[in-house]
């Protein structure tokens, strides 16, 4: 019986149960370990609201399950359809004799400090991580990779020149 007082009482925490669903199951089973069991009357009602009760918390786990997976089928759809749109535009740059990856090279002080080559089918999101990259920076970046450029896209220097930024396609 303990065992099933706890399952309960794990339902209600998960928030899977509320507590008023809760009761009635509490009551039957703590009901149940402090009565005799000799009066069938008792029993039979005890072993109705038991089944009632049990039977409108699975419900609500039923329709709880259902939201979730519609949630879930939701999300996939989503993330197919961006997966296919992000598809589409790589397939777009190398049909038009675009370059296969994004180069970033930053130098400082003469010296190079980032080198990074980034697949083409990557840049999208690889342009929300790059620091201090503006939106018209971004955007022509974008603009260049969907029109199949290569070459550089962005090349900054230092007044100094010393240092600099710059982003191409190879």
């Amino acid at each position: 019986m303990a065992e099933e007082l706890e399952t309960v009482l794990r339902l209600v925490a998960e928030g899977k149960l509320t507590p008023e669903e809760a009761a009635p199951i509490i009551d039957a089973l703590t009901r149940a370990e402090r009565s005799p069991h000799d009066d069938d009357d008792f029993g039979d009602e005890l072993g109705a609201r038991f089944d009632h009760a049990f039977e409108r918390g699975f419900s609500r786990l039923d329709r709880l399950g259902e939201r979730i997976d519609r949630k879930v089928s939701r999300r996939i759809a989503r993330a197919q359809r961006r997966a296919e749109s992000a598809r589409t535009r790589v397939a777009e740059g190398l049909s038009a004799g675009g370059g296969r990856q994004l180069r970033i090279k930053v130098t400082e002080r003469g010296r190079q400090v980032v080198n990074l080559r980034i697949p083409i089918g990557f840049v999208e999101t690889a342009l929300t991580f790059v620091p201090g990259l503006g939106g018209e920076q971004s955007q022509r970046i974008r603009e260049a990779v969907r029109a199949g450029a290569v070459g550089p896209i962005l090349d900054v220097e230092d007044a100094d020149g010393e240092g600099g930024v710059l982003i191409s396609v190879e």
